[in-house]
């Protein structure tokens, strides 16, 4: 699915958190969000699936629009748009159930009941987030037993299990070690040959790695969205140049 944001703004009461953002993302492609802590990029996010909604004064302003859809129309579904719009948190995040229930978990809410379907949506999620071959024998087990790498592939075996179009993920890698970081930039580029996927992370190295093209956010305004590797090699703007080369941020 394509996005396209027009002239975003977001205000939590009086505090202009997003100043006029618009950009434009293509189909199948990994955006990177960077920016120093505070500076929009989550904020932005949350707007793709109107998680923003859910905090107290806040209001959105401008046109997101989805597949030419605004998202922020009275009439969109809301539960619909978060079945298409899939997201992954920092911290992994699974249930207090089994692997298999936290898979199927979004299914059931869904009123899905067909056991048949949901054993085969199961295995498929899980193979999808490359976690299958590591725990197709302990389905029935906890999965708080799961190591944090493991944890956060489950919970994008979650997200993916709904049939998501589009998935966002805010620093899925940040709380992990470097191995399972390593699996999970790996998932996100095998990923994208079926999802649009956003990405918020504080790891330049990452964004470089995983990444199509690549927004630099700073103090709620959007500085520069180009490619990853121009905007990481000749960016043309420069507060994009001091914060990539580490001089502020």
């Amino acid at each position: 699915m394509k996005i396209e944001a027009q002239d975003v703004h977001v205000y939590y009461g009086q505090e202009h958190t997003l100043k006029g953002v618009s950009l434009s993302v293509k189909k199948n492609t990994v955006t990177a969000l960077i920016g120093p802590s505070g500076c929009g990029k989550s904020t932005f996010l949350r707007c793709m699936n109107r998680m923003n909604d859910l905090i107290d004064n806040c209001k959105v302003s401008g046109n997101i629009l989805i597949d030419g859809v605004d998202i922020n129309s009275p009439s969109v579904n809301i539960n619909e748009l978060r079945k298409a719009v899939g997201m992954v948190f920092q911290k992994p995040n699974p249930f207090p159930k089994t692997i298999f229930e936290n898979v199927a978990y979004g299914l059931r809410v869904n009123g899905v009941s067909n056991k048949e379907y949901i054993n085969d949506k199961v295995e498929w999620s899980l193979k999808q987030a490359a976690l299958w071959d590591e725990v197709k024998d302990k389905l029935k087990k906890s999965a708080l037993a799961l190591s944090g790498g493991q944890q956060q592939r489950l919970c994008i075996a979650r997200a993916l299990a709904v049939e998501p179009s589009i998935l966002l993920m805010d620093e899925p890698a940040s709380a992990l070690d470097p191995i399972s970081t390593s699996k999970i930039e790996e998932l996100i580029y095998n990923l994208k040959a079926s999802y649009t996927i956003m990405i918020v992370t504080h790891n330049m190295q990452q964004a470089s790695r995983t990444s199509d093209k690549t927004a630099f956010f700073y103090m709620g305004e959007l500085v520069e969205y180009d490619d990853t590797r121009t905007l990481f090699t000749n960016p043309k703007k420069e507060r994009t140049q001091n914060y990539i080369t580490g001089r502020f941020g």
